[in-house]
């Protein structure tokens, strides 16, 4: 019998005023609706109905807030745990003990399926640390209007899908150094840079894919790291913006 995986939603909120909130009386981003339902029922949904996944931990600064949602009533196998203010941080403090294997996803992948769920598990089985990501040309066939961040490297320009494997606490100084970083998230070259000059110059001159970057940046913290391609582009098109939210609604009624 195949050991099904835990996994966290990291569901809380920025510092600072989210402009998607502004208006809707919604406290915090993981509670806004989209096609009927808040941000985060969709994303546990997709997990609970994966037959790889099993407990769900929700994270949030307010994690009794979201488990009052009633579309999460019923759920089997789902908790909720209150989170510090920043993403590694919150996110070592929950890791289990030992080296077991951890899924990761955020309360705002809304368009996650099972399907999406079990190629990314198989791609990442073995590493230490594996990162979804959908490459750029996967997504602009399908959805040219979508903006996404792109950190670009020879053979393709790729973007996040929000969904990680870490496996348990030996990815703690990983963790440990994103949280001095993690404010430039959403600057590609900034992260990059963080890893040393060398992987910098490697990036800026497309010396090597970004496998063999994300390889070489794990190799710094002694970890097997991997970067999963995903299928579908839809898998790395999250609601951060009201024109994300806007698709998102879109793709959802087409599913139907």
């Amino acid at each position: 019998m195949t050991i099904k995986i835990p996994a966290i939603v990291m569901a809380g909120s920025r510092p600072g005023p989210d402009p998607l909130l502004s208006g809707t009386g919604v406290s915090t981003k993981a509670l806004l609706r989209i096609a009927g339902q808040a941000m985060l029922v969709h994303v546990v949904r997709a997990l609970r109905a994966s037959p790889l996944v099993g407990p769900i931990t929700i994270l949030a600064q307010n994690s009794a807030e979201l488990a009052a949602e009633p579309g999460l009533a019923g759920l089997a196998d789902l908790h909720f745990s209150d989170s510090g203010q920043g993403i590694s941080s919150s996110l070592a403090a929950a890791l289990p003990p030992g080296d077991d294997p951890l899924l990761v996803t955020t309360a705002d992948n809304v368009l996650l399926t099972p399907a999406m769920i079990a190629e990314f598990l198989d791609g990442a089985e073995g590493s230490d640390v594996a990162v979804a990501m959908v490459e750029r040309d996967v997504l602009l066939a399908r959805y040219p209007q979508s903006q996404r961040t792109w950190l670009k490297f020879r053979g393709g320009w790729w973007s996040g899908a929000n969904m990680f494997r870490l496996r348990g606490r030996r990815v703690l100084p990983l963790l440990d150094f994103w949280g001095r970083i993690e404010r430039d998230r959403k600057k590609g070259l900034r992260i990059i840079a963080a890893f040393g000059p060398w992987l910098l110059i490697g990036a800026l001159l497309r010396l090597f894919t970004i496998q063999q970057g994300v390889a070489r940046a794990g190799l710094r913290f002694g970890l097997k790291a991997t970067v999963v391609p995903m299928s579908d582009p839809e898998a790395c098109i999250d609601a951060d913006k009201p024109v994300d939210i806007e698709l998102i609604e879109a793709i959802m009624a087409g599913r139907v």
